[in-house]
């Protein structure tokens, strides 16, 4: 394999090992994206139980509390591209399995929950270790362009993963789980074909596991902004997820279709589309906390719309806005903590961010299942609305946000 230190500055566009990794991980997540949906609709359409549809929802995105740190610290240690691989054929083995049962009719419901643990799992491991390859993969001076690439492909792959995994399940159960395991198929061999290592050696050997753990939880806890940031996005992140799950039970008492399910939330990520495409753009006017804030206020505003809108199109607008502030977001976010974050740390660092993030999507499911139970799906969406704007005015008033004074943080970033 090619050292970095062996390249010379290309374009994205010429860059053959990461547009193999754009490529391969664009399908990876394509795949996650189409089951993500299927899972919760398995339950809620055979069933009708929204309480077991939310526990589905929450067993998928567990692996985003429970699996983060670890992952963190074996991206750091082994061959992160041995280790995607690993990843992409443990999903072909474990949708394969649940394929098979769903097309007779013979579905097990704890076969159901472990797939999808396991899924999430990997997806953990895999995220982790592509996004801590990139630096390894184009200078630094393309690491604000690459980024904002890599959020465009996910975007994408939510957009036509929610709609294509809802209309595939419309046609026959176990179609989308199939589908799915060929999406993996097509990542796996992408990877095979990249050159390029994915990390620095290490000078030292590798401490314990949780003495590495421990480092990574110390660095991030001493960024003050850093962490207050992320604190807000986990409460934004479980908001926004438990306003997925309301689509569901709002669909399907309303009589709609529910391959409509998924052309709104497609809607989402068209506006995260367009957000990543755009975000280099809000980077060199803006800085990372206006960004927030801003952000922040945006969702505070379009959220509560949602509970009012009848239409199906004024409820893709409201997914769309949403989806554009958080496109808009990651992409200076993911920057700026790859490049404060020391380079044989930063699979633990993300672990870290990705935990406190990310992780409190997966509490989002299991709320919005007890909530719908007391309320109608319409009273739950406007109880949602509130608490996003609690979650902005409590950004605008945080002394860690507002006190920054580093140029990283009050700086425009590109």
């Amino acid at each position: 394999m090619t050292a970095i230190a062996d390249k010379t500055p290309m374009t994205l566009r010429r860059n053959r090992d990461f547009g193999l990794l754009w490529v391969g991980a664009g399908f990876s997540f394509l795949g996650s994206r189409v089951t993500a949906l299927v899972y919760p609709m398995l339950v809620l359409w055979s069933s009708g139980s929204k309480t077991t549809a939310g526990l589905i929802g929450f067993t998928a995105l567990l692996p985003q509390l429970l699996m983060q740190l670890p992952a963190g610290a074996y991206v750091d240690r082994f061959d992160r591209r041995r280790l995607m691989l690993v990843c992409e054929l443990g999903c072909v083995l474990a949708l394969g399995s649940l394929a098979i049962p769903v097309a007779t009719g013979r579905l097990w419901m704890p076969h159901l929950f472990a797939v999808a643990f396991i899924e999430g799992s990997l997806l953990v491991f895999y995220q982790l270790a592509e996004r801590s390859a990139v630096p390894h993969l184009v200078v630094a001076e393309q690491l604000g362009a690459a980024y904002s690439r890599n959020e465009a492909r996910t975007r994408g792959a939510a957009m036509i993963g929610q709609p294509t995994g809802s209309g595939l399940f419309a046609v026959g159960n176990a179609i989308p789980l199939v589908f799915s395991v060929g999406a993996h198929l097509v990542s796996l061999v992408s990877l095979l074909g990249i050159r390029t290592r994915f990390q620095v050696e290490r000078g030292t050997p590798p401490a314990a596991v949780r003495s590495e753990i421990a480092d990574g939880l110390s660095w991030l806890w001493r960024q003050r902004f850093l962490r207050t940031v992320m604190l807000v996005l986990a409460g934004t992140n479980m908001l926004y997820q438990m306003l997925v799950f309301a689509l569901l039970p709002l669909f399907r008492d309303e009589g709609r279709p529910k391959g409509l399910v998924g052309v709104v939330l497609a809607c989402s990520a068209v506006g995260g589309l367009l957000g990543a495409l755009t975000a280099t753009k809000w980077m060199r006017v803006w800085s990372l906390r206006r960004i927030l804030l801003v952000g922040t206020m945006v969702w505070a505003i379009v959220t509560p719309l949602l509970a009012a809108a009848h239409n199906v199109f004024a409820m893709g607008a409201v997914f769309a806005a949403s989806g554009y502030v958080g496109g808009v977001f990651n992409v200076p976010a993911i920057v700026y903590v790859m490049r404060i974050t020391p380079p044989t740390m930063q699979g633990r660092v993300s672990s870290v961010a990705n935990l406190v993030s990310s992780g409190a999507m997966a509490l989002g499911w299991v709320a919005a299942g007890l909530l719908l139970t007391t309320l109608t799906p319409r009273q739950g969406i406007a109880a949602i609305g509130a608490a996003m704007a609690l979650m902005a005015v409590l950004a605008m008033l945080s002394p860690a946000i507002r006190g920054a004074d580093g140029a990283a943080e009050t700086e425009p970033l590109a």
